[in-house]
């Protein structure tokens, strides 16, 4: 997948060959793209070539060939690459917070976020993960299980109606949710008092 420059970059060079019958010079592609310097255009067809988009045939002008092994996405392809699943509400990195589950609003994520299976999304509320990377605010995506292993950031269902996102522990006669921030504390439940609703298989954030 190309980045926006990178995708800029190709799509300029393919419409200059198509209307011109040969690459356009890297002024050109520097003018194009808003850039201060050749360094950056040198960069860019660097990337598209470590990516197999262009070949470029050094020490000649205007020598870039395009690979024919990638196209510029379409609308089509782009809607394509994201699926619509659940999002259900706020889930707590911190204290436990009554679930909340809304059938009815969902959120576009990548495709590659997502594989086989039953996905939904929840908004992080709390700073209790905060070392493993999951900030207030977040959208997590949640892959539906109902077992997980050892180390597992997972959704847990508490006494059924209280849910916290925290990692899995398994002990001998009960389970630790063990928190990413060394202002909470561990909580330890018997094994009955925990119900597993799925496990961490990505976030989102917006800045």
């Amino acid at each position: 997948m190309l980045t926006k420059k990178q995708l800029q970059l190709f799509d300029f060079i393919q419409n200059y060959v198509k209307k011109n019958g040969v690459a356009p010079s890297f002024d050109e592609m520097k003018d194009q793209l808003g850039l201060k310097s050749k360094s950056s255009i040198h960069r860019l067809i660097s990337a598209l070539e470590d990516r197999h988009v262009v070949h470029r045939l050094h020490n000649q002008a205007r020598a870039i060939e395009l690979t024919g092994e990638y196209r510029s996405p379409k609308m089509e392809d782009i809607a394509n690459d994201v699926v619509q699943i659940p999002l259900y509400g706020k889930i707590a990195a911190g204290l436990p917070i009554e679930a909340v589950a809304n059938e009815t609003e969902t959120i576009a994520v990548p495709a590659q976020m997502t594989g086989k299976g039953e996905y939904y999304a929840l908004l992080v509320e709390g700073d209790s993960m905060i070392n493993a990377g999951i900030l207030n605010g977040d959208t997590v995506i949640i892959k539906r299980a109902a077992q997980a292993n050892d180390g597992d950031i997972v959704v847990a269902l508490i006494d059924g109606y209280d849910v916290t996102l925290k990692r899995f522990r398994k002990r001998s006669t009960s389970i630790a949710l063990e928190p990413a921030n060394p202002a909470y504390e561990t909580r330890i439940f018997t094994n009955d008092r925990i119900e597993i609703q799925g496990i961490l298989a990505g976030l989102m954030r917006s800045y």
